[in-house]
């Protein structure tokens, strides 16, 4: 696994074999951003949720995002994402928070123009995981969600003012871009 393109392009990122994680494949973490290449307007913040490894995050840093907040659960994961965002340059641009995604509504305060979201496949709560995201302090008018997600768990065509923009899928994963649509609250 690598850094697709920008400042750290080609750097590798480092994971953990068999820890159970699914990273985004290169493949697809391309395809991810040449479509937030193409609607996203505010690069400013970048929050992401179930980071894993750190790629995502990583690769909107490494294509000119100014901050990254990383949220995951588990230690040696956190502990991961801190070596890779050392490794490739980025360590005064994010913040890795080593917590339960139902947590960042209380804990984080800023508002996001870019939420990228990888939930484990078989997590149930996706969907009310992605409303109240939705309807949360973090996302403005100008925010775009992005979640990954499996062909097996349908998601909502909107989520509060969010709507489903964009969509693609490669083998099992399927990823779905919304943003806010003018005249919802």
């Amino acid at each position: 696994m690598r850094v697709i393109a920008g400042k750290a392009k080609g750097h590798g990122l480092k994971t953990l074999r068999g820890s159970g994680i699914r990273p985004t494949s290169d493949l697809l973490r391309g395809a991810i951003f040449s479509m937030l290449e193409s609607v996203a307007t505010d690069w400013t913040r970048v929050l992401d949720l179930y980071a894993g490894t750190g790629a995502l995050g990583i690769e909107a840093l490494s294509r000119g995002a100014g901050w990254a907040d990383f949220v995951e659960k588990k230690p040696r994961f956190c502990a991961l994402i801190k070596e890779n965002l050392e490794k490739t340059g980025f360590a005064d641009k994010g913040t890795v928070y080593c917590m339960n995604v139902a947590k960042v509504f209380s804990v984080l305060d800023k508002e996001y123009g870019i939420l990228l979201m990888d939930p484990p496949y078989t997590d149930p709560l996706v969907n009310s995981t992605a409303e109240k995201l939705a309807s949360s302090h973090l996302v403005g008018r100008e925010s775009t969600m992005v979640i990954e997600h499996s062909r097996r768990v349908p998601l909502e065509e909107k989520y509060g003012a969010f709507h489903q923009i964009k969509n693609l899928h490669h083998g099992d994963s399927y990823v779905s871009i919304y943003q806010h649509v003018e005249g919802e609250p």
